[in-house]
């Protein structure tokens, strides 16, 4: 169907690698740990989004600029690491939030501020995803394994293997992201253990853009 072969073993495959740990979970799981089980969920949505973004490339054909020219890799490897880099200095020079009043209009303030800070997680995690080249590699060295290369439509073949990754990887990033900010939940509970936690998150996203910037292509 779709031009794909062995649907169940790129299944099983698919769980496989998303069990194995990555800049992905690391990043999940440390937003979760250091901000709470909101920040993870949106955190899941935008790797997840980044994992959409890099399908429809692969399918479109466009990742293979990133193969065949190291310029190329080279640029988006370093647009990455130092992406990670600055989240990562962001984290560690950011001020703790005081605390708030209960009137009305400060819970406003409150929940604006929320929402500003979810959709900035959720972008963030899209471009710590979008700006891995590795990823992009990843895709087109795994897919094509199972796909039938007789069949006509391989972008449609592409973009099924594609959403079925995302559904998988969604689905185990839930699983950690859950997992993680209920085991912070008594630490965030503390200003100070909160504060410790999000400058500890700054050196783990600062570490993963040097990982990231020093791995060979």
């Amino acid at each position: 169907m779709f031009g794909i072969e062995n649907y169940i073993g790129f299944i099983i495959d698919a769980i496989l690698l998303n069990l194995t740990p990555g800049t992905d979970s690391i990043y999940i799981i440390t937003r979760s740990i250091s901000q709470g089980q909101q920040a993870g969920l949106y955190s899941v949505l935008g790797i997840t989004s980044g994992i959409l973004v890099h399908t429809l490339l692969a399918a479109l054909g466009l990742s293979v600029l990133l193969a065949n020219s190291p310029t190329a890799f080279m640029i988006v490897k370093y647009l990455g690491a130092s992406y990670l880099c600055y989240l990562g200095f962001k984290m560690l020079t950011s001020k703790q939030q005081p605390l708030l009043a209960n009137n009305l209009a400060e819970n406003e303030t409150l929940a604006t501020a929320k929402l500003t800070n979810h959709w900035q997680i959720y972008k963030q995690g899209v471009l710590t995803n979008v700006f891995n080249p590795k990823v992009a590699l990843f895709f087109l060295a795994f897919f094509p394994q199972f796909i039938d290369t007789h069949y006509a439509y391989s972008m449609l073949s592409f973009l099924v293997l594609g959403l079925s990754f995302a559904t998988t990887g969604f689905i185990w990033c839930l699983c950690l992201a859950l997992l993680a900010a209920r085991f912070s939940e008594k630490l965030r509970a503390h200003p100070t253990f909160e504060t410790v936690l999000n400058r500890f998150s700054g050196v783990i996203f600062i570490g993963l853009g040097i990982k990231l910037l020093t791995e060979k292509g």
